[in-house]
């Protein structure tokens, strides 16, 4: 795989051009864990995904490697898929977790993978990797996204440098 510029814009463009398939999962996961933890947790819209997008890919050392990730599970295909089923799980886990920043919301980006990706099935002609791409976007982008009450609050555990 080569990565060069025009690359990381074709995943660019292959990651917004998908708002259609990753908002309604980003949506659904949002409803399931609300209703779990009991709080209300806003819906997103395909305009706040690809905004976020349009952040995520602006960056350009974040870019590159998110785009690398984009492109091996676009790509990954696994005869019978069950052998492959670590390595298009450790890539999902890892591309949620990047895409979601920094702690704590880069391991709940991972957990989330793991709860999107039981609710996302690929179909018969696609590689084995894409339904774990659609589960990995969702669940970094769900976290990057306002909505959650408690990302939304000054945290009571900050300590003024001043005391």
């Amino acid at each position: 795989m080569n990565l060069t510029r025009e690359r990381v814009a074709t995943e660019r463009d292959w990651v917004r051009d998908h708002a259609n398939v990753v908002v309604p999962i980003v949506n659904d996961v949002r409803e399931d864990l609300g209703r779990v933890f009991e709080v209300d947790v806003d819906p997103v819209t395909q305009s706040q995904y690809r905004r976020e997008v349009d952040i995520v890919f602006a960056d350009g050392d974040l870019a590159v490697n998110v785009a690398a990730m984009v492109a091996i599970l676009r790509d990954l295909d696994v005869e019978d898929d069950y052998p492959g089923f670590v390595v298009d799980e450790l890539l999902g886990r890892e591309l949620a977790a990047t895409i979601a920043g920094t702690q704590p919301l880069r391991t709940l980006g991972e957990a989330t993978f793991h709860y999107a990706d039981l609710q996302v099935h690929g179909g018969p002609d696609e590689n084995a990797g894409v339904d774990d791409l659609e589960a990995a976007l969702a669940a970094g982008f769900q976290e990057r996204i306002p909505g959650w009450d408690w990302t939304e609050r000054e945290s009571p555990f900050g300590v003024d440098p001043e005391t």
